[in-house]
């Protein structure tokens, strides 16, 4: 049975498909410069590829308000044969945006999760110290990592290990905090970001530098179907159930809050959505 939506789906299968045959990384840098003025920004993946799932809004930063992006590579997964190879790829992806790589320690921190925090407490204090070390030293105004609930342990590991961090550095450091998700939906989004197509290209190409990853599994290929359903959330969660949704095609969900010296505490009041063409420095 064939009728007008018969194409349209068919188109994006299509579409799917022969993106199997692109290839992955390799590709010219697409950075722009940054300003030593500007805000330090720093993005806590737990994984390497995270950086680039989440990062609509970090590159949004980077281009509008040439902000200096950093990434710190919380671990560098679990399979340690991959441990090295994933680092390069990581360079690879982050070289092509224009951010730049910190690392933590030979190999990436261990044990990152509720579980590791629980039970090996000497371990975790030390991957706090490094955390708080990279904070100290950086001193970022914008601090990106995943909200609590995000499913995959290292994901919610990673909340624990930045928030523990952040309160051992006493009650002169503060900066704006974006928690993101990508695992498990956040359910209290209040910021929703349009992301441009060829920003959504850009993050897809980055992501493809993770070829080892997405070798097995090409998510960089679905990277455009979820932001597309973000906007579907978005409108609601974060603009108000029943409300119109905006005429995006692709955007991303955070949640912003802000560290005041001692924890979270609430920076905007309901939701905001950001169009591409909104001035980031309203709230950055």
């Amino acid at each position: 049975m064939s009728h007008p939506y018969t194409a349209f789906v068919d188109a994006i299968a299509q579409a799917l498909g022969s993106g199997k045959h692109i290839p992955c990384g390799g590709f010219a840098s697409v950075a722009t410069p940054s300003s030593p003025e500007a805000p330090r920004v720093l993005v806590f993946a737990p994984h390497p590829d995270d950086e680039c799932i989440i990062g609509a809004l970090p590159l949004r930063l980077l281009r509008e308000r040439k902000c200096r992006v950093g990434v710190v590579a919380v671990t560098q997964g679990s399979n340690l044969a991959r441990q090295a190879p994933r680092l390069q790829e990581l360079q690879g992806a982050v070289d092509f945006l224009g951010w730049d790589l910190i690392t933590t320690q030979a190999g990436g921190l261990m044990k990152v999760t509720l579980d590791g925090r629980t039970k090996d407490a000497a371990l975790w204090g030390k991957s706090v110290a490094v955390i708080a070390e990279i904070l100290k030293r950086e001193r970022p105004q914008i601090v990106f990592f995943p909200h609590d609930k995000d499913w995959n342990q290292s994901h919610i590991g990673t909340h624990a290990l930045v928030v523990d961090a952040l309160k051992t550095l006493g009650p002169d450091f503060k900066c704006t905090v974006v928690e993101t998700e990508f695992w498990a939906a956040n359910t209290a989004p209040n910021l929703m970001v349009e992301v441009t197509p060829d920003l959504v290209a850009d993050l897809v190409a980055a992501i493809s530098f993770h070829a080892g990853e997405v070798s097995r599994n090409p998510y960089h290929l679905t990277l455009p179907s979820w932001m597309s359903d973000n906007v579907r959330r978005g409108g609601e969660l974060v603009g108000g159930q029943g409300g119109e949704v905006p005429d995006f095609r692709f955007a991303t969900l955070y949640r912003l809050r802000a560290w005041n010296g001692a924890e979270l505490v609430e920076k905007i009041q309901g939701g905001r959505i950001l169009s591409a063409k909104t001035d980031l420095s309203e709230l950055f």
